[in-house]
């Protein structure tokens, strides 16, 4: 294939492209392919069973030689979250990472018992070269500590992935290195991969440093009580400035959550998080003045099994909520989870406790991501010839062209793609090819990677709606022919005490499906599908609901 022979350079993505999450993108010259990014997506509710989505890895299994690295811009799951499946699959020769994504990632490694030992930090400062393609890096601003841009030349051109970013002048952390972007702007990079999440805001996005004042003047408003406050775990910059708001203000604060723990610690190691002696344990923190405490917990997109969806239900075995409690939610709603978001408000609301949503108090959130002119920026800085937007579903990556036009880049230098398309990079002009490269969604479920197909998922999504049926033949292995009537058992499908009579028309039912086919050739796969065939129209007829019908033939032999 022309893919695979030519001295062009390649850029595709695996993931990333009409999605926001599962970001993995790939750059191929000759006999060298580097990587940026290899992140998961969490399913929707529609994907029963499903814990993660990852990217599909079989071109790069085919290529496996080829490889020379993985780059990560930053330690967010939507960015790191599939290296583990990747290693596991692949032999990835080096992983470059931030200092943060680094704890990050030796974490996951601990939890999944991976060895791997060429896992390598860099700083803006390095500059890492193969014969082919060469990377550099820029500091951007994120919600995360230590994220990064990345800048990639090859001989065909330059490319830049911006990974995710704002622009915020007064941030919590260190500024994006305005002077790195302008620099590179500077050389006319060929192609800009930029990321689209909020595309769809108009103006500039809030400054972090604005909700630091905000949650600052409600610490000092409610003085008496205890503030329990839910935000993203992964939120390393809103966690810093809760921590030295609760030290000004003489707050001990208890942690509520594996992934909030998991992150404060690494945060803790690397230096960013400061003042380790204000964590106490929930059974200190229940000993303490309301007064003198702060809650911090995980569950700000109503998952049912999240600190305060257990705190809101009354079932957290430390946290019982007081009169006087004030909840802060800091974060904002995921699209598809405002209704379970509503739902743990209410409930808090029906507790008698005070809630403070990002819209009933000042800005107590704001996002990570750059809206329409932070993106505008962002193209101005870099001063491409060419964009390819990322990181967004199919109308803000389509959005995200627009304001590149806007932006003096024309309308036949956008690329609204989807993954497996293939960028061809030539003389630093670029064309889409006619190829295309794998690149299905592959769920993760449990140590199952990569076979729970579409089927399985039907039957599962079923099963949830309509139930089972089980249908239990004991058969005299000797003569081939029934012991008893056919068993009929249910779950959630129907209320067995109270459809006796249906449940036993089934056993009927199942038994005439029988006669006449037990002879001594018997073929049991050939039972299974006439009672199914049986059952099923009946089921439907009588409920309206096409239950999973599963036959199962215990085979006995009778004792003379």
């Amino acid at each position: 294939m022309k893919l695979f022979k030519d001295e062009c350079t390649k850029i595709f993505a695996l993931g990333g492209l009409c999605e926001i999450g599962k970001n993995m993108y790939c750059v191929m010259h000759g006999d060298e392919i580097i990587i940026v990014d290899a992140g998961v997506i969490f399913p929707e509710d529609d994907l029963l069973g499903v814990d993660y989505i990852i990217p599909d890895f079989s071109f790069l299994k085919k290529n496996e030689k080829k490889i020379k690295a993985l780059f990560i811009t930053h330690g967010h799951e939507d960015h790191i979250g599939a290296i583990p499946f990747l290693v596991q699959s692949i032999e990835i020769p080096a992983i470059y990472a931030p200092n943060q994504a680094v704890g990050l990632i030796k974490k996951k490694f601990e939890e999944r018992n991976i060895q791997y030992k060429n896992l390598f930090v860099y700083t803006q400062k390095d500059r890492i070269k193969f014969k082919n393609i060469t990377v550099e890096f820029f500091q951007t601003t994120h919600s995360i500590p230590d994220s990064h841009g990345i800048y990639v030349k090859t001989p065909e051109g330059s490319i830049v992935f911006t990974g995710d970013f704002k622009f915020d002048l007064t941030p919590i952390g260190p500024m994006a290195n305005l002077e790195k972007m302008a620099t590179i702007g500077g050389t006319h990079p060929t192609l800009l991969v930029s990321e689209s999440t909020n595309v769809l805001n108009s103006g500039f996005s809030t400054s972090e440093s604005k909700v630091d004042e905000a949650l600052g003047e409600i610490f000092l408003k409610h003085k008496n009580g205890r503030i329990i406050i839910a935000t993203f775990a992964s939120n390393i910059y809103r966690l810093k400035h809760i921590v030295d708001t609760c030290k000004k203000n003489k707050r001990k604060i208890a942690i509520f959550g594996r992934s909030m723990e998991t992150n404060i610690d690494i945060s803790i190691q690397g230096g960013y998080i400061k003042h380790k002696d204000i964590f106490v344990t929930p059974e200190e923190a229940n000993r303490l003045p309301d007064g003198k405490v702060c809650l911090l917990c995980t569950g700000t997109q109503g998952e049912p099994l999240a600190a305060l969806s257990r705190i809101a239900d009354g079932t957290h075995k430390h946290i019982t909520l007081r009169d006087d409690d004030l909840v802060i939610m800091s974060s904002s709603a995921i699209p598809g989870n405002a209704l379970n978001i509503s739902r743990i408000i209410n409930k808090l609301y029906m507790r008698g406790v005070e809630v403070y949503t990002n819209t009933s108090l000042g800005d107590i959130h704001t996002s990570g991501h750059g809206n329409e002119e932070e993106l505008k920026l962002m193209i101005r800085l870099i001063n491409p010839k060419y964009l390819m937007p990322c990181h967004g579903e199919y109308r803000m990556l389509k959005q995200h062209a627009n304001i590149a036009h806007d932006c003096d880049i024309p309308k036949n230098n956008t690329f609204v793609l989807k993954n497996g398309d293939v960028l061809i990079m030539k003389d630093e002009k670029i064309t889409l090819s006619d190829e295309k490269v794998s690149a299905s969604d592959i769920y993760v479920d449990g140590n199952r990677i990569g076979d729970i197909r579409a089927s399985i998922i039907k039957e599962r999504q079923i099963m949830a709606t309509d139930g089972i049926i089980i249908v239990i033949i004991n058969l005299d292995v000797t003569t081939n022919k029934l012991i008893n009537k056919p068993i009929i058992s249910t779950r959630g499908f129907v209320l067995v005490n109270e459809n006796e009579e249906l449940l036993s028309a089934m056993e009927d039912i199942a038994e005439g499906a029988l006669k006449g086919k037990l002879t001594k050739n018997v073929n049991y796969a050939d039972l299974k599908s006439e009672i199914i065939s049986a059952i099923t129209p009946y089921a439907y007829e009588k409920t309206g609901r096409k239950p999973i019908v599963l036959p199962v033939i215990m085979e006995v032999k009778k004792k003379n």
